[in-house]
């Protein structure tokens, strides 16, 4: 329960001490947008290392020469706990957006940074609005910020299974015209969520799949490229986990 007591404290802490920096930063994007975002990853990123120290997280990364570092992305990965933003976030290259749910609009403070950051809230049970979101996530990826978006739609709660992955998803790689970056993610849920409420120790191993070009896919595959991408990931994330657990 420390290590729980020790991440919630510092959250709230850093939300509240945060508040001058927000207005900074609202300031800053008024007259320079770009300084905004790349000022507004350092702060984040700052935090969310903070955030996994406490935690006691470790992580082994691969693949990262996979990720383009001078093009917009989307960032598709399997999801099993909350601490898959806060590790995927602090390697992201470039301004990134996550496509969250729009509950977390309820949270105060934490709403407007995710704001800065170019997040996106989707309403799952509203088709229309959930289109308007996807719609929004290729405008910000045509003016070169990366979206990430976890497909399954949820976290899933079931270990080393996998939802099936959501088509309308990849739409946004789509119509944007930007490559796909697979990530996988093995044992995450291992900080938290299997033993909740405690957060323990534990070493979680990140794969970044080469990027897909939907153009370079045959016809068939691009219809259905939620199983492609899912195929991707899960053979990953099995090969990983015979490898390191």
């Amino acid at each position: 329960m420390i290590r729980l007591i020790a991440v919630v404290l510092f959250v709230a802490v850093f939300l509240i001490l945060s508040i001058p920096v927000m207005f900074v930063e609202w300031i800053i994007g008024k007259f320079n947008p770009d300084l905004k975002d790349r000022s507004s990853l350092a702060i984040v990123n700052w935090a969310f290392r903070r955030v996994l120290n406490l935690a006691g997280t470790k992580m082994i990364v691969l693949g990262e020469e996979n990720v383009p570092k001078d093009q917009a992305v989307l960032y598709v990965g399997n999801h099993r706990s909350y601490f898959d933003i806060v590790m995927t976030y602090i390697r992201v290259p470039r301004p990134t957006g996550y496509i969250a749910k729009k509950e977390m609009l309820k949270v105060p403070l934490l709403r407007v940074w995710m704001r800065y950051l170019h997040c996106l809230f989707l309403d799952r049970e509203n088709v229309k609005e959930g289109l308007k979101t996807i719609l929004a996530a290729v405008e910000k990826a045509k003016q070169g910020i990366s979206i990430c978006i976890f497909p399954e739609g949820t976290r899933n709660r079931v270990a080393d299974t996998f939802l099936p992955f959501h088509e309308g998803s990849f739409k946004i790689a789509e119509k944007a015209g930007i490559p796909i970056v697979p990530i996988t993610l093995v044992n995450s849920a291992a900080i938290f969520e299997d033993h909740i409420p405690k957060i323990k120790k534990a070493t979680v191993v990140i794969e970044y799949g080469k990027p897909i070009i939907i153009s370079e896919l045959d016809k068939e595959t691009r219809k259905s490229l939620g199983t492609y991408v899912s195929g991707i990931i899960q053979e990953t994330y099995f090969k990983n986990k015979e490898q390191y657990y």
